[in-house]
């Protein structure tokens, strides 16, 4: 998980009420399983992920930037870690 607040809206506080994969499709989704690339989010804020680009952009970005921190933290160079995402999720959205 992003966030050790996983009973509550990421965006506003709000309870949550849905887990959100940051990315999508069947092979990206069971990767962001695989990665705790999920967010909590309530009802509202979910619905707009899902319909606003920017939403969904600055969602993807927080999750590259978190798996990127992650294999940071076990000795991987920036570089490299963005090399790791890049192969695994086939692109950067930074």
């Amino acid at each position: 998980m992003i966030t050790e607040y996983n009973d509550y809206c990421i965006i506003c506080g709000r309870p949550r009420t849905d887990m959100h994969h940051i990315f999508k499709g069947h092979k990206q989704r069971h990767l962001a399983d695989q990665d705790g690339l999920i967010i909590p989010l309530c009802r509202e804020h979910h619905e707009a992920i899902h319909n606003t680009k920017e939403y969904n952009l600055l969602c993807e970005i927080i999750g590259q930037l978190a798996f990127e921190k992650d294999l940071c933290a076990e000795g991987a160079k920036p570089e490299h870690a963005r090399e790791i995402f890049r192969i695994r999720y086939g692109r950067s959205y930074l």
